[in-house]
């Protein structure tokens, strides 16, 4: 148990750096945390909405967790970013100790403590575990879940005996990962059922029973459908039409939101996800091909990552966090391979060679990409060097190469431990130091900080012309209209003690002939400059208020 507690309050000690300090980021996050913010300013936790329109694409599961995470801090509505973060934050801590329980039990403790420091120093875990999304929270209940199907899965072919409560917490998984984020969980267990029915030459089908499919699809259902019937009549089925018809068939059809990509997508974003232990859970899974027909742990590992990989690769939208839940599967691998005696390791083929080349050579890009990353924004961007620029690079460094292993004596724990201590620290100085200096990249807070600073009354509503970034909304206010040049007039001329306007430099021709069209004139402050990381383009805005008479 006390390790359980240790590799808990790791992961809780190696995400928390950053999640105060970073605004919020556009724009799936911000979309979430606003979705959630009017849910606590409504007190409507049924429906899902962005301002006025919906946001059916998930389910209602992250926006409860965020829900309650808010309550908890007792400012409500008024909460700051990291309230809603912390779900991500503690999702991914517990995968830390859920990934550690699930590969013990295949494996043995060594692994298990291997397998759960590498999930913790992951990119994937660390960028994504500091978002206010669904992802963490999934990739929880998918090794919870995969772990209890390994655990029912190897009980039948090793002949011992297995809780039967295990059978019951793989549904409760199954069914929490519905209400988070749809079918994907019950689709990578399907996957690795199809997967070990086709390939165990043990042809022993009886585990199958052990899954009690009936009962649990009842659990799944006790659990979703509650939420899902409510969503339904009160949507009137538009959140089947859209979170179905549009999100999930749509990615299947064609690359959504310009996130397209051809087949080969996640081989060329493994490195990225997977830095720094890439290449260590490559090797891991290519011996594990080798040995999968006489090992059934390996087997189910193969079962796992494999095939999800393979059908998220034919999908047309692709983003590198859809295949996470995948990865847990081989760091486990990787920590069996490092676990294994040099007598025991075969020397590797031509194949394997040649992926494992270059697998090393992605994880030298992806560290000199972060090394770049720490050193030219905050001159690109912001202006100026960061001091906090050197130590972060040592760090990035010195994890890419104990990640990777250049002649190093160290034994497997030690090694896996020095890299993950180096790379949660640099990802810790990167997004709690380093990012949020650069106050260039954070035109929304630039305007918010300006907006809260001059708006002449408390209920001051903000007008944003063309600059629509949804964090903008959570910053300055659910009432903040996304609107353009003739409209922001408006509202200035419809409230002009205590209305302003956010107006582009290209769009201010057009606001200020509307406003002299009605004999109004407006007075501008301080012209704000930043750069729009979603569209990467420079910007310039000026917030204007009426000439009083």
């Amino acid at each position: 148990m006390l390790r359980y507690v240790m590799l808990f309050l790791l992961g809780l000690a190696v995400l928390m750096p950053g999640i105060a300090q970073l605004p919020p980021i556009d724009r799936d996050e911000a979309r979430y945390i606003q979705a959630t913010k009017q849910m606590a300013e409504t007190s409507d936790y049924v429906d899902i909405r962005f301002q006025n329109e919906t946001r059916y694409k998930k389910p209602i599961g992250v926006y409860w967790l965020q829900s309650i995470s808010v309550a908890a801090t007792g400012q409500g509505a008024d909460a700051p970013v990291w309230a809603y973060r912390l779900v991500s934050v503690v999702a991914v801590a517990l995968s830390v100790v859920a990934i550690y329980w699930a590969a013990q039990g295949m494996f043995g403790p060594a692994v298990g403590l291997m397998a759960a420091l590498m999930l913790a120093g992951l990119f994937g875990a660390g960028f994504e575990g500091r978002l206010a999304k669904t992802d963490s929270v999934l990739l929880l209940f998918t090794i919870i879940a995969q772990g209890c199907l390994a655990r029912l899965y190897l009980a039948r072919r090793e002949g011992t005996p297995v809780q039967s409560s295990i059978v019951w917490v793989f549904w409760i998984a199954q069914g929490a990962a519905v209400l988070t984020k749809g079918p994907i969980t019950p689709f990578l267990s399907l996957l690795t059922i199809l997967f070990l029915i086709g390939f165990d030459r043990n042809r022993d089908r009886s585990w199958l029973a052990d899954l009690k499919i009936l009962r649990g699809l009842g659990i799944v259902a006790l659990i979703a459908l509650p939420w899902l019937a409510l969503i339904t009549w009160k949507s009137g089925g538009a959140f089947w039409q859209e979170a179905v018809g549009k999100d999930m068939l749509g990615k299947v059809a064609g690359g959504q939101e310009s996130h397209g990509a051809p087949p080969g997508y996640y081989m060329l974003t493994y490195s990225l996800y997977m830095w720094p232990f890439g290449l260590i859970a490559i090797i891991g899974a290519s011996h594990a091909v080798r040995r999968m027909f006489t090992d059934p742990r390996l087997l189910f590992c193969i079962a796992w990552y494999v095939p999800f990989w393979l059908v998220f690769e034919l999908i047309s939208t692709k983003l590198p966090h859809y295949v996470l839940p995948a990865y847990p599967a081989i760091l486990i691998l990787g920590g069996w391979f490092l676990n294994l005696a040099a007598k025991d390791t075969p020397a590797p083929l031509l194949w394997q060679k040649l992926l494992h080349g270059l697998t090393a050579l992605g994880v030298v890009i992806v560290t000199f990409a972060f090394v770049a990353l720490a050193v030219i924004v905050p001159i690109y961007i912001g202006g100026a060097f960061s001091l906090w620029s050197v130590p972060t690079v040592v760090l990035l460094l010195i994890a890419g190469w104990f990640a990777v292993g250049f002649e190093l004596m160290l034994e497997p724990v030690k090694r896996i431990l020095v890299a993950t201590l180096a790379a949660t620290t640099a990802y810790g100085l990167l997004f709690a130091v380093i990012l949020p200096d650069v106050d260039q990249m954070w035109v929304s807070r630039q305007i918010a900080d300006q907006f809260n600073t001059e708006k002449a009354c408390e209920n001051s509503v903000l007008a944003s012309v063309t600059f629509h970034e949804p964090s903008l909304v959570f910053l300055t206010g659910s009432e903040t209209l996304l609107t353009g040049p003739d409209s922001a007039a408006q509202h200035l001329m419809a409230d002009p003690e205590c209305a302003m306007a956010a107006v582009p430099s290209a769009d201010a021709p057009a606001f200020l002939t509307a406003l002299n069209a009605s004999g109004e004139k407006a007075v501008g402050g301080v012209p704000i400059s930043g750069f729009n990381y979603s569209k990467g383009t420079e910007i310039s805005i000026t917030l204007y208020r009426m000439v009083q008479n």
